[in-house]
């Protein structure tokens, strides 16, 4: 596996240093009587595990019938796939909509690649809980309001040093460089990468749409075929390195395709 020589985001929820484990699904809260049937929203991660992980299958989710560049990349999917898969995984369908939309377009644009829309969805619960972080949400449009922006990148533990890139204009700040929007991209990989994925003519990261599908085009740059253990681990790690993420990605991933 080659690991990246940079990274391209860095997350919220774990830094680029580490990752949180969840408790075993199931398990009871003392004194929590019997439990209603519930969706299970978080994988269980073997807190002594190491390395990277094998690569989670990669699943492709139901067309719509549209050409990829006819409809905006959210009307790609199937609506009562978006909507039965919402329901059994707890993934918010305009999010989800993203995730499943990106991963039919770059199927055709690239289909040695392999990604599937569980990867890309992995990602997004890592990196900011499909855009809900902090108490935002994916309005109708696809836009994140309040936008997600990351602590700065000032070189404190477990976080990259990078001086401001973009004058602050995508996560106000002047000084250092920040993770924006729910795949927490920094800017300067925005600028070389950002894609317009919902036709209104701006690559925007703050958009799930853009950045979801900016994401698929970068991970498979960088992993080429991410049905294999190499591949896929390459790719997660020029996202964000630390074997940690990727196992918690994976985790995810594994979930949703299950």
């Amino acid at each position: 596996m080659a690991l990246g020589a940079g990274v391209a985001s860095a997350s919220l929820l774990t830094g680029c240093a580490g990752s949180f484990f969840s408790p075993a699904y199931g398990e009871d809260e003392v004194g929590s009587g019997v439990q209603e049937p519930q969706v299970q929203t978080e994988p269980y991660l073997d807190p002594a595990a190491e390395g990277y992980p094998v690569a989670p299958p990669q699943q492709l989710p139901e067309s719509a019938g549209f050409g990829i560049w006819d409809v905006p990349v959210a009307e790609l999917a199937s609506p009562a796939w978006v909507q039965a898969t919402s329901e059994a995984t707890g993934i918010p369908a305009r999010a989800l909509s993203a995730y499943a939309g990106a991963a039919i377009r770059v199927s055709e644009t690239r289909p040695e690649c392999g990604i599937g829309w569980n990867t890309l969805a992995g990602i997004g619960a890592v990196e900011s809980k499909h855009g809900t972080y902090g108490g935002s949400q994916v309005v109708d449009s696809g836009q994140v309001e309040p936008p997600i922006i990351g602590v700065p990148l000032d070189g404190s533990e477990g976080f990259l040093a990078i001086p401001d890139t973009d004058g602050g204009a995508l996560d106000n700040d002047t000084e250092w460089d920040r993770a924006v929007g729910p795949m927490q991209f920094i800017p300067e990989t925005w600028a070389k990468h950002g894609q317009d994925a919902n036709f209104d003519g701006a690559a925007d990261p703050h958009h799930i749409d853009d950045a979801v599908q900016t994401a698929a085009a970068y991970l498979c740059e960088r992993g080429g075929d991410l049905t294999t253990d190499d591949g896929w681990n390459t790719a997660i790690s020029a996202y964000n390195l630390p074997a940690e993420y990727a196992r918690e990605v994976a985790g995810y991933a594994e979930l949703y395709a299950s």
